[in-house]
């Protein structure tokens, strides 16, 4: 099975230009493509500021970049049980914006931003390897820097391949 993890780098709304210059990034946004290609999961503060799942949705694939991992059945259902329970959960405005401002990371049990699910979900699903990676040691770990992990850890990690043109 495939997952990919999908980084917003299209113009989009003033939110994400606002987003792309805070964190010097060319990413305002990441979610995660389940196996089936259609399925889309993630929190944004500016659709229903919600974990939630999206079904069929319609992308110009230029405006995403595409990091892709093979899983495992097992690590599916995992990924699947950490959906289950942070579906409904809120968006960590506080956490995100103090971690922000203040030298330390601040996060609240139940609130998520979008980055730092997909971190914990590939992580929890033992995906990516919390022993060979910081995901948890940055305070604002923001789409740019998700990217730049993965990216960076990919020669440790099978099945991870940066090739956006294999989008169907």
């Amino acid at each position: 099975m495939i997952i990919k993890v999908a980084f917003y780098k299209g113009k989009g709304r003033w939110h994400n230009k606002l987003i792309r210059w805070w964190t010097k990034s060319v990413y305002s946004h990441v979610e995660m493509v389940m196996p089936d290609g259609y399925t889309w999961i993630s929190i944004s503060p500016f659709h229903n500021s919600k974990v939630s799942s999206r079904v069929n949705i319609n992308i110009d694939p230029s405006k995403w970049d595409f990091l892709f991992f093979e899983i495992t059945h097992a690590q599916y259902k995992e990924i699947i049980k950490f959906y289950s329970l942070t579906k409904g959960a809120h968006y960590d405005w506080i956490g995100m914006l103090a971690s922000q401002f203040l030298p330390f990371r601040i996060k609240h049990r139940n609130r998520w931003y979008c980055s730092e699910w997909i971190a914990y979900a590939l992580t929890l699903s033992n995906v990516i390897k919390w022993e060979k990676t910081t995901v948890f040691g940055y305070r604002d770990l923001t789409p740019g820097m998700l990217y730049n992990i993965l990216l960076e850890k990919a020669s440790i990690w099978e099945g991870l391949s940066p090739c956006p043109e294999e989008i169907h």
